[in-house]
Formats: structure tokens, sequence, C-alpha cells
């Protein structure tokens, strides 16, 4: 316990306990998160030996001030303490508590059960008067109230004085604090809305042109944005914009011969024309892309960069730092491999390297570099297979630059080492979402993340395929198993993404995995991005009940209903402030049915203010229904729509 520089003895110094303090991740080993005006709520379990009356505050300042906020601490029960902070900025702040014993107080509740009791109080009142004329640190309001109890004791032999309320407050602030104890450090990051809330529509920008096999632009994107604000998405994210490789380049279908044209992998990052901080030369240039960062900036929309820490053999890192990456026995470069998986057209750094140093900052420059240029949002590729040292550290070191700055670790690996991400600073993380399909496997997952402790520290992005994964149960190429998915994701998380691709029902796969065919990420492809079928309307609507709802705009508070049917899963979510509750029953399988809607227990608003539902209001169509007897009793037909949401009506 970190202690605060007073002389004092060794007995009293440890006289405190201050523990369990909540929240706190580890230990206060990691930061919890919240966003800006989002209330702290702090927990404590304080207490010492003795009788003595004790007092506490909670403390608490952005970690690069120099300034301690403070609040008194309550008690609740049972040695338990509690108060609460409201942090407008974003960044990292810290906080703890401090506790001692209140010399006043204590007095002053012996002195009372004494006068109650009979007992002669004259010595205990000098023993008073003795705590008035030692208090001297408080303000001069403090001072002048106690200078004037003091004065009127001694004068008149009155104990009232000694007894005023005002005079209680007073030698609260002002009294010495001889065995003041302070718990260690616990670290918050404090992030803008967006952290937690937000849909994102994934792209591959050479894909984005109009004319069949020509290569798309950042000029392309520009024109795509429109169609894109207006089906709600906020955050555009790009596969790697960098130059690709040519050394072992990729053809169609992961082949390992490219025919002549063929543009290879995104993810091949490296040639002649530079690396991690440059364009590949046929999007555009640099310009375009400020240009393109404007024009989304003008729509509400953010720019997020795929961050992908390999090299194509071609990149000038390859040829300007060797020692950067390792070697074979016989002296061939070590490519990529994930066995069986090998991956010939890219290489990967050696973080263990002698001149790992140089490596970390070089990484670090290239996320400035694109800061510089505009971009907030990074989606890190595989950053499991990366030292967690490393993004601890450079996270911090991109934040300290910018505290806006968010990243998504994309990382389908081993739970506890998603989580590990998560505490070292990802502000989002990839989830198992995409393979949850069954009503227990999704209602468990998700008590599992919005549950203790993984609520306070990771933050699930649900994104439903990516260019790597599609999923079994999108390849028959449902429309309602599509809009079943978009409204789970949408709506179970605050946060979730789309592939490109995905209004369109692609579907194709290659047979017996979850691939696609023909996969973009080794050929340009062509769309008509308003083909019959397509399910625009719905992905719309979906977001913007999302803007209109708080209640869907966070992610802890979400409870699952009670429904006698195995393939409806049913469940509310309620707004931080009370005022907003939406309920919703989502179908997972094709057929109708025939459901009850229990919301007898739901309330409206917080405490006191708390009001039972009496009607329901269709988010997408706007219709009205009363509840009789605590519920609703309801049909879902997924060939239409597998999803109901409903706002609750007081």
């Amino acid at each position: 316990m970190n202690k605060p520089d007073r002389p004092v003895g060794s007995v009293l110094r440890d006289a405190f306990h201050i523990e369990d303090i909540y929240p706190g991740v580890d230990g206060g080993r990691f930061a919890i998160k919240r966003m800006a005006g989002e209330t702290v709520e702090v927990w404590a379990d304080i207490f010492r030996d003795g009788h003595d009356v004790i007092a506490a505050a909670l403390l608490w300042r952005r970690e690069q001030d120099a300034e301690w906020n403070r609040v008194p601490m309550r008690f609740h029960d049972n040695d338990r303490w509690t108060a609460s902070f409201t942090p407008t900025q974003i960044g990292r702040h810290v906080y703890a508590i401090e506790a001692w014993t209140d010399e006043f107080a204590t007095w002053r509740h012996g002195f009372e059960l004494k006068m109650a009791a009979g007992q002669d109080i004259a010595l205990d009142a000098l023993e008073g008067a003795g705590l008035l004329a030692r208090a001297q640190s408080g303000g001069t309001d403090a001072a002048a109230i106690i200078r004037r109890c003091c004065d009127q004791f001694l004068r008149t032999g009155d104990t009232a004085p000694l007894l005023a309320p005002e005079l209680r407050d007073a030698m609260a602030e002002s009294q010495d604090r001889i065995d003041l104890s302070r718990s260690r450090l616990f670290p918050l990051t404090v992030d803008r809305a967006l952290a937690r809330c937000g849909a994102w529509y994934e792209m591959v920008p050479r894909s984005q042109g109009r004319e069949g096999g020509r290569h798309g632009t950042f000029r392309d994107c520009i024109e795509r944005l429109p169609a894109i604000a207006a089906m709600g998405f906020d955050v555009v994210y790009f596969t790697p914009i960098h130059p690709i490789g040519r050394t072992h380049r990729k053809g169609r279908n992961n082949s390992l011969t490219a025919a002549p044209g063929d543009p290879g992998s995104p993810y091949a990052i490296g040639s002649k024309d530079g690396g991690h901080d440059a364009v590949h030369p046929e999007l555009g240039t640099l310009a375009d892309f400020d240009a393109l960062v404007a024009a989304a900036r003008r729509l509400n929309i953010e720019i997020a960069l795929d961050i992908a820490v390999q090299c194509s053999p071609d990149h000038p890192w390859l040829r300007d730092h060797p020692q950067w990456f390792r070697r074979r026995p016989d002296g061939s470069m070590r490519y990529a491999e994930n066995p069986p998986k090998k991956y010939e057209d890219i290489v990967n750094p050696d973080f263990a390297c002698d001149d790992s140093g140089s490596l970390w900052n070089a990484l670090r420059d290239v996320l400035l570099f694109w800061l510089d240029h505009g971009v907030r949002i990074f989606r890190i590729d595989n950053p499991h297979t990366k030292p967690l040292p490393f993004w601890e550290w450079l996270i911090r070191e991109v934040q300290n630059r910018d505290p806006g700055v968010i990243f998504l670790a994309e990382a389908f690996t081993r739970p506890k080492l998603m989580k590990a991400l998560a505490k070292r600073g990802f502000t989002q993380s990839y989830t198992y979402f995409t393979w949850r399909t069954q009503k227990w496997e999704l209602e468990d997952y998700l008590r599992e993340l919005t549950g203790y402790p993984e609520r306070d520290f990771y933050r699930p992005n649900f994104f439903v395929s990516t260019p790597d994964i599609l999923p079994y149960h999108l390849q028959g190429g449902e429309p309602w198993m599509f809009k079943c998915r978009a409204a789970l994701a949408a709506t179970l998380s605050s946060t979730y993404g789309i592939y490109n691709g995905f209004e369109l029902l692609e579907h194709e796969a290659i047979p017996g995995k979850e691939e696609y065919l023909n996969s973009e990420k080794y050929e340009i492809r062509t769309r008509d991005w308003n083909a019959p079928g397509n399910i625009k309307p719905y992905l719309r609507g979906l977001n913007f009940a999302r803007r209109a709802n708080p209640a869907l705009q966070q992610t802890s508070d979400l409870r699952f209903l009670q429904i006698d049917d195995p393939n409806v899963t049913g469940f509310v979510k309620t707004s931080v402030d009370g005022a907003n509750t939406v309920a919703a029953a989502i179908a997972l399988t094709r057929d109708a049915h025939e459901i009850w809607l229990p919301l007898n227990d739901v309330r409206i608003g917080r405490g006191d203010q708390a009001r039972p539902v009496a009607a329901v209001e269709n988010l997408l169509s706007g219709e009205r229904h009363a509840l009789e007897w605590g519920g609703l009793r309801l049909r879902i037909d997924p060939l239409r729509d597998p999803a109901l949401l409903f706002r609750c009506l007081a």
C-alpha cells in the first residue's frame, strides 16, 4: 500500500486496511475502461482495529496532473464504503482511496454516549476543546467556526457549541490526520464515445471501382462513402493500403503462382514503392488519401486502417534493417507460417532480435505517421503473435500523442490471450460471436463478456464475417440468416461490423472451408452495390435504431429473458441513465415461432423513479402494443424478419 510521505509511527501507519477495491483489474495492475462523462462507482472495505470513527475519501486525477480531486466516501455497511466520480476528459487517469481516524468524531461519539448515561463529562469537554485548539489545516471559513465554538465553550462552559453540526463539518476538514493511509493507485482509461459504440463497414479499397477488372482508387472510395453513410455506418475500415510485394506473390484463391495482372494480397506489405508508411500507387497518392479522410469526416465517418506487422520480401526494411528478421540455417528467409498454413509471400519481424528497440520505434512511427494523416482508429492484425509488452508500450506511446486513438485487436485465439491483449490497452476486441449460433452458447458467451471482471476491460466488437471467415451458417445465402446475424451483432453488442458484400448476401465458399471462393484478398472484385435482393434497407434500419436508442449503445447492461423456445433468444438492454429500455426477441431458425415475451419484471428508470412497462413500440415499424398480463404474445416469421425490437414505454 502506498503511503503519503508523513512522519508517522509504524503502528499508526499500518492501522488501516483498505481491501477489495472495486473496480480494479488484476488488483489494479491494468486499467479499467470507461467513457468520458460516465460515472465511476468505487467500493472498498475499509477498517481498522478498535472503535474509533474512521473517515475515507476517494481521490482521482488525470495521470499527468499533479493535483488530486477528492470526494468523501460514504459508509454502506459491514465496513464497506463507496463513492463515485465522473471524469470528463479522455485519457489515462488514476484513482486511490485514503482513510484516517476522525479524532473529533470519535471524541464526539463518546462524549454524547457519556452525556446520555449521566456521567461526568467535564474532562471530556476539555479534551474536545483541546482538539479544537490543535486543528489548523482547514480553510478560513472552517477556522472561523472552530475559533467561535471554542471561544463560546471557554467563556461560558456550555458544551453545546462543541456539538454544533457546523463544528463537526469544520473539524472534519481541519483536524490533523496523523494516521492517514492511502491505497495503491488504480489506473483508469477514459475513452471517447466511438470506443464503446459504433457500426463498422470493412472494405477492400481496390475493389471499389465501377469497371470490371479496373483497380479501385481512393477516389472510388470517396464516391462510395455517401451510400455507406446512408446505411448508418460510423467507421469505414480499410484492409492494408500499402504497396504490395512481387516476390512469391500469391495468385487467385491463394495459389502459389500469380498470373500476369494478379494484384497479390494486400497483406504482403512492401515493395520498391515503400512500406508501411506508403500507399499502393494504383490506389492513388497520400494527397488522395487525405482527401478521403476529409470526405469521410464531412459525413461523420472515421477511417480505420488495418495495421499488419509483417512484410513482403520486397519491403524496404529487409534491405535497410536485415537484423530485424530471422533466417533459416541455409540462409533463406523464414517466411510466415501457422502450420499447416503457409504464407510464402510474407515474413515476420523478429521481436527478439538484438536491435528490437529500433524495431519497436519504427512500428510506433508508422502509427504516428498515419495519425498525422487523420487516422485515429487502427485495427491490428494478429496481435496475439507479437509480445504483449510491445503492445502495452505501443498503445501508450500513441495515446500519449492522442488519447482518442482507438485500437481494435483482431485476435481469434485462446480466450485468456485475447483478454490479456485487452488488459494491455486494446480499446476493442474481436470475439467468438462469429461462431456462436445456438441459443445457449450465445447467452452463455454474452454473460461472460458482460460479467465481472470482463466488463471492466473487454469491449467486444461483433463482426458477422471477415475477408478470412465465411461462417458455415452464411454459406446457404439465405436472407433471413444474414438478417438474423446482423440483428444479433447490432443489438447484443454496442459495436459490430460487416465485411463488404455482406449486404449483397455474398456466400460462395471453398467447399468444406469457412473461406470465400474467389476471395478479394487475391483478386479485384467489381460489384453492383444495388443488386436486387440486397439487405441495405435492413442494415440501415438496425443502425438508425441503435442511434435512436441509448440502450443499444452499451453492452454491459444486458439481461436475457426466459423464452420457452430453444430457438428464440430474448433480452433487455437499458441505457446508462435508465431512461431508455429496449427488449428484443430474435429467432435463430427459419421456421415461424409463437412466443411469450415476459416483461413483467422490467422497469424503466433507476431507483425510486423506476416504473413498470405498460406498452412497447416496434423500433422498425413504429407499431405500438399494450402489455397484457405482464408480457406480449408474439409471432416471429424469420422469412420476413427474424428480429423483433421494441422500445419499452411506461
